[in-house]
C-alpha cells in the first residue's frame, strides 16, 4: 500500500508536510453529517511552534488528494510506548456550519445571492452546480448557520444535496446515476448489515402556514399504502407560498424515507466508493440485491491493516 501523505497549510499561507503517517481514518458523507479526518503520526517535536498556527489540512494518497478539510485540533504526546502527534478535524462543511447567518429576507432568492452571501465569505469555492430555481420570499432565520441556509435552499427548492468534493469544494449537482461499483461473492467483503426501519419515516406532510389559512398535504403513496401512518405537520410563515410549502412537504417526506433501507457494507480495499455514487449488489447476499446509493464512506488504516466501511441508502427507497 502506498504510503499517506499528510499536509497543514497554516493561516499565513505556510505549507507543513507532516511526520510518517501511522495511523488515519476519514469520513466522507452528503453534507450531513460533516465529512472528517483523524490523523496519527510519528513524533519529534520538530513542528510544535507551528501546530498552533495550522488551520487546513489536506491528504494526498497514491498520488492523488484525498481529503481537503478544517483543523480542529492538533494533540501531541509522549508515553511510554513513545511520542505521536495527532491532528483532527472536519471537511469544508465546517466553516458554514460553524457561522450563523444573519437573519433576512429575500424578495427573491436565487442560487447567485445564495452562494454570495452565505457561501463565498468563507472562501468556499464551487466545483459544480445544476440550475435551481428562483425562490420568492425566501427567508434566513436568525440563528441558523450558513449551512442550514445553504441546504434549505438546495434541497427543499432544488432538490440538490449540497456536498463537498475531496478538494474541498462546493459540488451543487445531482448525484451520477451510473453504477461505479459491483460487490459479487468474489469481494473482499468482511461484513454486510442489512437494517430496515419502520421508526421516523412519514406517510404524509401537512404544511401550515402560522395563521393556519393555508395548508398542503404531501403524501409518500408507496409506504402508506404499506400500512404507514406517522403525519408530520410542518408550519412556515404567512408569506410561504403553495409552491414553497409542496417542495418543503416533499422534502419531508424524502428525508424519512432515507434510512428507511440502509445497507452497511465493510470491505479491505481503500476508497471503493464515494458519496453519491451508484452501488450494485449482486444476488449472493439474499435481500440485499440491488442498486443502492453511498451516503457515506469511512476508510482507514491501522496497525491490523486497511479497511473501508460504506454505508448505502436504497435508490427506490424503503420496502416495508
Amino acid at each position: 500500500m502506498t504510503a499517506l501523505t499528510g499536509y497543514l497549510e497554516c493561516w499565513d499561507g505556510t505549507t507543513l508536510r507532516l511526520p510518517t503517517v501511522c495511523q488515519w481514518r476519514f469520513s466522507y458523507g452528503m453534507g450531513d453529517p460533516c465529512d472528517s479526518f483523524s490523523v496519527t503520526c510519528l513524533w519529534d517535536g520538530t513542528l510544535a511552534q507551528s501546530l498552533p498556527e495550522a488551520t487546513r489540512f489536506q491528504a494526498v494518497w497514491n498520488g492523488e488528494t484525498v481529503f481537503t478539510g478544517v483543523v480542529d485540533e492538533c494533540e501531541s504526546a509522549w508515553e511510554d510506548g513513545g511520542t505521536r502527534l495527532t491532528v483532527e478535524g472536519r471537511g469544508m462543511a465546517a466553516l458554514l456550519l460553524d457561522n450563523e447567518a444573519v437573519g433576512s429576507d429575500y424578495q427573491v432568492a436565487t442560487l447567485e445571492d445564495i452562494l454570495r452571501d452565505h457561501v463565498a465569505p468563507y472562501g468556499i469555492s464551487v466545483a459544480q452546480a445544476d440550475a435551481m430555481p428562483a425562490v420568492s420570499g425566501f427567508s434566513v432565520n436568525t440563528g441558523s448557520s450558513e449551512w442550514q441556509v445553504l441546504d434549505r435552499f438546495a434541497r427543499c427548492y432544488g432538490g440538490i444535496t449540497p456536498r463537498f468534493d475531496r478538494l474541498g469544494r462546493l459540488v451543487l449537482t445531482a448525484p451520477a446515476a451510473e453504477i461505479t461499483c459491483t460487490l459479487t461473492a468474489n469481494t473482499a467483503l468482511t461484513a454486510l448489515v442489512l437494517r430496515e426501519k419502520r421508526y421516523g419515516r412519514y406517510d404524509r406532510v401537512l404544511v401550515r402556514d402560522t395563521a393556519g389559512q393555508k395548508l398542503y398535504t404531501v403524501v409518500d403513496q408507496d409506504f402508506s399504502a404499506r400500512g404507514g401512518l406517522s403525519r408530520k405537520v410542518l408550519t412556515m410563515p404567512n408569506k410561504t407560498g403553495y409552491e414553497a410549502m409542496r417542495y418543503n412537504g416533499a422534502y419531508q417526506l424524502r428525508q424519512s424515507a432515507r434510512e428507511a433501507r440502509m445497507l452497511e457494507a465493510s470491505l479491505t480495499a481503500l476508497f471503493p466508493a464515494w458519496p453519491g455514487a451508484c452501488v450494485r449488489v449482486e444476488d449472493a447476499w439474499p435481500g440485499c440485491a440491488g442498486d443502492w446509493r453511498v451516503e457515506e464512506m469511512t476508510c482507514g488504516w491501522n496497525g491490523q491493516g486497511t479497511y473501508s466501511t460504506l454505508s448505502l441508502s436504497a435508490l427506490e427507497g424503503g420496502t416495508l
